[in-house]
């Protein structure tokens, strides 16, 4: 058994690659800055093919298979360029299926058997103004994943997503979590807190571990996609409290 972590150098990747070397796995992490093995930008296929050459060479091909790259945006639709447009799609959409695409084909040449995860987000499937593009990349990513766990099964691959909530990540800038908006979305969320990098790693330890899923995306944000978004009690309740 080995893994592969892209993205792994920062944020949720840097919490699995940790979890994994714990646990005595080989463990290979790609990313473009930062404490990296490999240095690959997933939006450049060739530059993936050599990541992975240099991957099989130092841990065979990698068994257990983790997708975190990806960017934040925002913007309003009127408002957002074709160009930013694409390069979210491209990052966060079109790079992790290159990426699975070129360890799924390394496996089946193999004639390994594997996992793979990657991260989507609650915003797969819940609608934010302002953040058009950021929701689209995401949705796109989940259906691959869908797709891919049925074409894949066959050799013996499994294909699932994480959906991470907010999470205290470097995709969060400079935001602070106990003022503005990241303290509404503590406040709605049932658990009580942001999610943390690690919470999120647990999740894809366990889909890499849970032999007959494929083909889901588990959302984890402890309970804040419950709530609509309008969320006319939470407001309420605010009103009643500044009062």
């Amino acid at each position: 058994m080995s893994a592969l972590v892209v993205g792994g150098a920062s944020g949720i990747g840097a919490s699995v690659a940790a979890r994994h070397r714990e646990a005595g796995t080989p463990t290979v992490v790609w990313d473009r800055a930062g404490e990296r093995d490999v240095d690959c930008d997933i939006t450049d296929p060739e530059a993936i093919d050599a990541a992975l050459q240099a991957t099989v060479e130092r841990i065979g091909v990698p068994t257990l298979v983790t997708v975190t790259a990806g960017v934040g945006h925002g913007g309003l639709l009127l408002d957002e360029s074709p160009e930013a447009w694409d390069e979210v799609m491209r990052v966060n959409a079109r790079g992790p299926w290159l990426v699975l695409r070129a360890l799924a084909a390394a496996m089946i040449e193999a004639g390994t058997v594997g996992s793979m995860v990657a991260t989507s987000s609650v915003s797969a499937h819940l609608v934010d103004r302002g953040m058009g593009a950021y929701c689209a990349s995401k949705a796109a990513l989940s259906m691959v994943v869908q797709v891919a766990a049925c074409e894949w099964a066959e050799h013996g691959i499994r294909v699932n997503a994480v959906g991470p909530g907010v999470t205290e990540t470097p995709m969060l800038g400079r935001a602070r979590a106990e003022e503005g908006w990241l303290a509404e979305v503590r406040d709605r969320t049932p658990l009580g807190r942001l999610g943390h990098p690690d919470d999120v790693a647990a999740a894809v330890l366990a889909l890499h571990e849970l032999d007959w899923v494929t083909g889901q995306v588990l959302d984890c944000d402890g309970g804040l996609s419950r709530h609509s978004p309008i969320d006319s009690f939470g407001a309420a309740r605010r009103a009643r409290d500044r009062s």
